[in-house]
């Protein structure tokens, strides 16, 4: 069940909050009624970054063997044409 709560409740409820990011639910932390933050932990964080990192990393060892720069506007193209089929 997704968890909703004040901004507020970190401070005044942190062993509660620890518990249910612990258990692997994020805590979606609202602030005047508007979304504000997401608490996670650091394993579920983990699983959202790590594929990230690998591919940053890999794009960086092409960039270091090769000359081929592309301008930002070529590679948003090719992002968009990916993405639209």
């Amino acid at each position: 069940m997704i968890q909703i709560r004040p901004v507020s409740d970190l401070r005044n409820k942190f062993p509660e909050i620890e518990n249910t990011v612990n258990e692997g639910s994020p805590v979606y932390l609202t602030k005047n009624g508007h979304g504000a933050m997401v608490v996670l932990s650091l394993e579920k964080y983990a699983e959202l970054t790590d594929d990230i990192e690998v591919k940053l990393d890999e794009a960086d060892r092409v960039a270091e063997s090769s000359t081929v720069r592309y301008s930002h506007q070529e590679v948003f193209s090719k992002l968009k044409e990916g993405l639209d089929g």
